[in-house]
């Protein structure tokens, strides 16, 4: 059996960690839960370390592990009971404010998308996976990865266009 070397590990955690933090956040859209999988997901990587060669290997391995553990947890029903009721009020609309407003926005439009769409999106455009890459991450095929990026763009832009259209 291949042994585990704890400060290659311990290395990788270092290095991944924030970037990792980022994406599960982006996923989950709570502080608190984002730790929780990334947690979860690096106790996943650990068990498999000895398997994975190297850190590319392994920043893949616990991508996927934090994907496909979001969408479990969505699926879960205390896990719906933490999401918001809507969102919060006063959102500043593209256009009408500074970046900072522009980016605050933007992720309330990504928050009310469903978990997949919303993963697909995040593994897709901020991680820059290609849609292989992606379709690996969230465990399904890439005919799948596109519908869903295609649907959450859709709804993305449906919000944007309510904003802006006028009626």
């Amino acid at each position: 059996m291949a042994s585990r070397d704890g400060a290659a590990f311990a290395e990788f955690v270092l290095a991944w960690s924030p970037a990792l933090h980022r994406a599960a956040y982006l996923m989950v859209g709570d502080v608190g839960l984002a730790q929780d999988l990334v947690q979860e997901a690096l106790t996943k990587t650990y068990v498999a370390w000895p398997r994975l060669r190297d850190q590319g290997r392994a920043h893949a391995y616990t991508r996927k592990a934090i994907t496909t553990t979001a969408i479990s947890w969505s699926r879960r029903k205390r896990w719906h009971a933490e999401r918001p009721s809507g969102p919060p009020p006063e959102i500043a609309a593209p256009g009408h404010a500074d970046g900072v407003d522009q980016r605050t926005w933007l992720w309330h439009c990504l928050r009310q998308l469903p978990v997949r769409q919303r993963a697909a999106i995040v593994l897709r455009y901020y991680e820059d996976l290609t849609e292989l890459q992606t379709a690996e991450a969230m465990g399904c095929a890439v005919g799948t990865v596109k519908s869903q990026v295609a649907a959450g763009l859709d709804k993305l832009r449906a919000q944007v266009s309510d904003l802006f259209l006028p009626e």
